[in-house]
């Protein structure tokens, strides 16, 4: 338990970018010792790299040289029903522990939050209160797992309160007001990092969401009219292919656009303005189009560089296009978004990108093999390589020129006689217009006092030219040859071999369409 009268133990936090911290410190880490409860309720955005709202959190820590360190985190919004609260305190905990232990540290202890704005005719002593349960499930499950919660506070209304306290009268029955945003220790030391804290969920979420003004009728009656004539062709084998050559080249054209277009500061204007530069006819093209699984994946190869960024933004835009009876189309655009956000080291924008994927189609395969990647820590460069290895492989090469000839070359040499050729090689390495066949006519002259052969050689000499027989070795397109028919034939087939890394689910049967 902590002694509210005392100081707590010294908990260092090198790791405010919420992924698992190193095994020790840097050369050039900073340290910060927190030692609070007030330290570790403002610390907490710095945690996660967010303002959490109705939300659970567990943050992991591990013993380092006498130190508490900070490890994992893990959060989930609170349940509205309370009869669900012990089922998400259960998964919160135990998928906490399970992660730190593959990833080589299982967590010593544990620190609890439970964060919820007031409701109507509410106070936050009231939030306080009736989240006391959720508090005590949360400490009961780490328990059961042998990780101790060493502080467990409730954050509400810009005051936060501790369930740890032993000491009657020490801790306000009112909370202690939480400290200033930005003037924290951890807050100097994020700011001296680059590091910032985002705004909340919700205005994060508000950027993938759907439109939900009067621009949205007219984007549904674009889907509309663009789906009359587009779905029939994607349906048929014959156009299927062209419809994706068409979706890939107009998404490339609008990547270039939005890369060229001019700055502006704020999230919400920088959404305007590339909702501005987006057609709802092309939006609904677009959006049609990526719900076939080869043409998404194809897009899903815009992932790092100078395309990552105008590529996230264009999925992000064509997510808020996916209007009314279009929800469930979200999920390609919403996959494409969370797939880029990781590939470039956002993991918040990817987990929630990929959550909502999931909410608009449970089955969509894609989007659940990368939440669960992201979630568990995995590197994305394996996923990257495997795009990478498709996008290489559908890229046309351009055919080299022949290299330019001396100016005092000499004439090439005249192929040597047949009988100077090697008499045990095979026929069937012979190129068109080769003198193999009068070599075999030579060898029949030359063959025995035999009659027969004497005689079949003399009719042949009597045949007119133009009914000579073929010889077959000058056939270039039999098996075994080296003609350059075949050569071309065997430059055209890409699927050879299978790239490494993760597979991508276009090669598995999938039902999201």
């Amino acid at each position: 338990m902590t002694n509210h009268s005392e100081t707590t133990g010294p908990f260092e936090s090198n790791d405010i970018s919420g992924q698992e911290p190193p095994s020790g410190p840097t050369e050039h880490a900073t340290q910060v010792t927190l030692r609070t409860p007030a330290e570790l309720a403002d610390a907490l955005p710095y945690l996660l790299g967010y303002r959490p709202e109705d939300s659970m959190v567990l943050v992991a820590l591990h013993d380092h040289a006498g130190r508490g360190r900070f490890g994992g985190r893990a959060r989930l919004g609170i349940p509205a029903n309370d009869e669900d609260w012990e089922a998400a305190a259960r998964q919160l905990a135990r998928g906490l522990v399970t992660g730190s232990e593959r990833r080589g540290g299982r967590p010593e202890r544990m620190v609890a939050y439970v964060c919820q704005e007031p409701g109507p005719g509410e106070s936050g002593r009231d939030v306080k209160r009736r989240l006391e349960r959720l508090a005590h499930l949360m400490r009961t499950e780490c328990g059961s797992l042998d990780v101790p919660v060493i502080e467990a506070l409730c954050i509400s209304d810009g005051r936060f309160w501790s369930y740890c306290c032993p000491v009657e009268g020490c801790c306000p029955a009112d909370g202690s007001p939480m400290g200033l945003p930005g003037t924290s220790v951890l807050a100097a030391a994020a700011t001296y990092a680059g590091i910032q804290v985002r705004g909340t969920l919700r205005e994060l979420r508000a950027r993938l969401q759907p439109w939900e003004t009067t621009a949205a009728l007219e984007q549904e009656i674009a889907l509309d009219a663009v789906g009359m004539s587009v779905v029939p062709r994607m349906l048929d084998e014959g156009s299927r292919l062209e419809v994706a050559e068409e979706t890939i080249a107009l998404a490339e054209r609008i990547i270039r656009r939005y890369a060229t277009a001019t700055p502006v500061s704020g999230t919400h204007p920088a959404d305007v303005r590339d909702d501005d530069l987006l057609a709802d006819d092309e939006a609904a093209t677009l959006i049609l189009g990526l719900q076939d699984r080869t043409t998404r994946d194809k897009a899903a190869a815009w992932m790092e560089g100078d395309e990552a960024g105008p590529a996230l933004r264009l999925w992000r835009a064509l997510a808020r296009r996916c209007v009314g009876p279009y929800g469930e189309h979200a999920a390609a655009p919403l996959t494409l978004a969370g797939w880029v956000a990781w590939s470039t080291g956002d993991e918040l924008e990817a987990r929630e990108a990929l959550a909502m994927a999931l909410a608009a189609d449970p089955d969509y395969l894609f989007a659940r093999l990368l939440h669960q990647a992201c979630n568990e820590g995995l590197d994305p460069e394996a996923v990257r390589r495997c795009l990478r290895a498709e996008r290489a492989e559908h890229t046309p090469t351009r055919p080299t020129p022949p290299a330019p000839q001396p100016a005092l070359a000499e004439p090439p040499q005249a192929p040597p006689l047949a009988p100077e050729a090697d008499p045990q090689q095979s026929d069937q390495h012979a190129e068109p217009g080769s003198r193999k066949g009068g070599q075999r006519r030579r060898r029949v002259r030359g063959e025995g006092d035999d009659g027969r052969h004497t005689a079949r050689a003399k009719r042949d000499r009597r045949r007119p030219a133009d009914s000579r027989p073929r010889t077959p070795a000058t056939d270039a397109t039999g098996p075994g040859t080296r003609g350059p028919a075949a050569t071309r034939t065997r430059a055209a087939a890409p699927g050879d071999a299978t790239p490494g890394g993760v597979p991508s689910d276009s090669r598995q049967p999938e039902a999201d369409g």
